[in-house]
Formats: structure tokens, C-alpha cells, sequence
């Protein structure tokens, strides 16, 4: 299993290559392109995810920030699955205030900080599509989400864009 920028797990990968290295960045340049472009509107859908993922790293930081020592946080919001940290499956996040306003904002995970912009499952769509200059699978997209008409909005000409990157940089 491969690991891009210390934090995307690409299964079935042994290791990455320079030229899938290259790849890999100009599909995480899009991806970073749109989250920085796009604000989130606190509507609060994904917060509704089955499986927000809690780094090793983030435990400390967030239990903190809720008051509690790590053991005790562990104990009543996550459980442990695949040798990673998810939130206990309720209807909503548990931070999910009613106003669709985030408890833990400034301390959220980093996957709430990365959604759904510059999550694995996105992306390896952007590189497949870059790489095999195919159009995007978006039917996994709920189309009720703020962020997917945005997304189905610029995502092709910003392939289109690291496509002829991707082309210049082989000449």
C-alpha cells in the first residue's frame, strides 16, 4: 500500500512512481484549487457521512478541545475499525449543532477540513480522469449538495487544464 503526501492510502499500490508522482499532483492541484476556492454553506450534509475518520493524531487535540482527557473521549464518541478512529455512527455527527454550525470548528478532523474537495475518493476520480482522459465519475454525487454544483461546474475545464500540463510537461 502507497501513501501520497502522508495522508491519502492508495491500496493496491506498492509504491508510487515519478511519472504517477506527477499525476498525482496536478489531481491534488485541482482538488486544492476548488477547496481553496469555495467556502463552505454549513449545510451541514456531511456531517450526515457514515464514516468521518479521526487521525491518531487529531484524538488529543479534539478531546481537548471538548474538555475531556483522550481515554474518555475514545470511550463515548469513537471506535476503532480498519486501524483508524471513526465517530461513533449516529444520525448527524454529534458536533453537528442544530443551527448545522460545527461544535468543534477550529478543531475539527482533518477530513471535515478537507471535504469533499480533497478526500481519496474524489481525487483518485480526478487522476483517473486526468491520466485517462476520460470524463469524471460524479454519479457517486448527491446532487442536493451545495458543493456539487460547483463542482459539476468547474471540474471539467480544470481537467482540461492538468490534462495539457500533463501533456506539455511530456514533451
Amino acid at each position: 500500500m502507497a501513501v501520497y503526501r502522508d495522508k491519502y492510502i492508495l491500496e493496491g499500490l506498492d509504491s508510487i512512481d515519478e511519472n504517477m508522482q506527477k499525476d498525482l499532483d496536478l489531481a491534488y492541484d485541482v482538488c486544492k484549487h476548488m477547496h481553496d476556492s469555495y467556502e463552505c454553506t454549513m449545510c451541514g450534509k456531511c456531517c450526515r457521512q457514515p464514516n468521518i475518520t479521526v487521525m491518531d493524531r487529531e484524538v488529543e487535540r479534539i478531546a481537548g478541545c471538548v474538555s475531556m482527557n483522550v481515554h474518555d473521549f475514545e470511550n463515548e464518541y469513537l471506535y476503532r475499525e480498519d486501524g483508524r478512529w471513526l465517530f461513533r455512527k449516529t444520525d448527524a455527527c454529534r458536533f453537528l449543532n442544530e443551527d448545522n454550525k460545527c461544535a468543534i470548528w477550529k478543531e475539527r478532523p482533518e477530513i471535515c477540513r478537507d471535504f469533499p474537495y480533497m478526500v481519496s475518493k474524489f481525487m483518485s476520480r480526478v487522476y483517473l480522469s486526468i491520466v485517462n482522459n476520460a470524463d469524471i465519475d460524479l454519479s457517486y454525487m448527491d446532487d442536493d449538495w451545495p458543493c456539487t454544483s460547483m463542482i459539476r461546474d468547474s471540474i471539467h475545464a480544470l481537467i482540461k487544464d492538468a490534462r495539457e500540463k500533463r501533456i506539455t510537461r511530456s514533451l
